[in-house]
């Protein structure tokens, strides 16, 4: 009988969890103005690298996980491409 190691997944509902993907709020600035995007990624590199990928030219100033309650006031953009 082999035995299970911690790292591997019993169900496959934990595997979904590892790879679930969370919004992520990227502040750049681009041509002297401030905007904010939502992107859907896994960790904030990735949510900062899919924004400069789109704007070549905008200066990445923060990412941080979306803030629902926060950002309702202040809706963000999001990335124009399909999928994104």
């Amino acid at each position: 009988m082999r035995r299970r190691s911690w790292l591997q997944p019993r169900s496959l509902s934990l595997v979904k969890a590892l790879k679930m993907s969370w919004q992520f709020t990227v502040g750049v600035m681009a041509k002297g103005k401030v905007e904010r995007i939502v992107v859907g990624a896994e960790d904030a590199l990735i949510a900062a690298l899919r924004v400069k990928a789109e704007r070549p030219e905008a200066a990445i100033m923060y990412v941080r996980r979306l803030n629902r309650r926060g950002d309702t006031r202040h809706p963000p953009h999001t990335l124009t491409r399909a999928g994104d």
